[in-house]
């Protein structure tokens, strides 16, 4: 079992995560934090595997959490969870060696993707021989920190997910599901959860239309 620490100032979110992770195969939560000091401490009693931390914490910034951990010489991995979508912490949380950058809000889906290949990592850098310089190469291939382009979530194809980041990219100004979907091809449905893909992991940015009635028509951009 891999043992997991939910670090998030907001208890309703840290209860939402918790309850992920134990639907997962393999994980198990030994327990929260809400606060930096809090976390440092439960590092230090529970000593957990990996660590899903928020940046956004009341005492201090969770990459400040990384660096007194790695001082007290504590051996767990870091996951970061959070709103931030500056460049510059996601730079921040590669040098502090997190696995993975995952942005809220994210689904199921996601976060098990990101654990699954953490899972997957582990146990083939345990099992890891070297013998030679191809074997150091094929390990620090498979220890990479945080991925480029995020895990699709199970039911979307990375076809027409290029696709549909091709027609956003292309397209001056914003996207509504309806446009995209007759641009790419797919119905209304698919185009909406690849456009909510991509604004999940911060790709794409929503902005509301309203009009006369009914809900606003959400409209999407490319950003990244």
């Amino acid at each position: 079992m891999i043992d997991v620490l939910v670090v998030d100032d907001d208890f309703m979110v840290a209860r939402i995560h918790r309850g992920f992770v134990e639907r997962i195969d393999g994980f198990r939560v030994v327990g929260t934090a809400s606060t930096g000091e809090q976390a440092v401490a439960a590092v230090a009693e529970l000593r957990p595997d990996l660590v899903l931390l928020d940046l956004y914490l009341p005492d201090m910034f969770g990459l400040d959490v990384v660096t007194r951990i790695r001082a007290a010489r504590y051996d767990c991995d870091v996951l970061v969870i959070s709103a931030a979508r500056e460049a510059e912490a996601v730079r921040r949380a590669v040098r502090y060696g997190a696995v993975n950058y995952l942005l809220k809000p994210f689904g199921f889906d996601e976060l098990r993707t990101r654990l699954e290949q953490y899972a997957a990592r582990r146990t083939a850098l345990r099992a890891a021989v070297v013998a030679d310089q191809a074997d150091v190469d094929r390990v620090l291939s498979r220890s990479g920190s945080v991925t480029t382009a995020p895990a699709l979530p199970r039911g979307l194809s990375p076809e027409t997910a290029e696709l549909v980041e091709r027609a956003l990219r292309e397209h001056q100004g914003t996207l509504s599901a309806s446009e995209c979907a007759d641009r790419v091809g797919i119905s209304r449905v698919s185009a909406r959860r690849y456009l909510e893909h991509y604004a999940g992991t911060g790709r794409a940015e929503v902005t509301l239309k309203y009009g006369t009635a009914g809900r606003p028509e959400r409209r999407y951009a490319w950003v990244a």
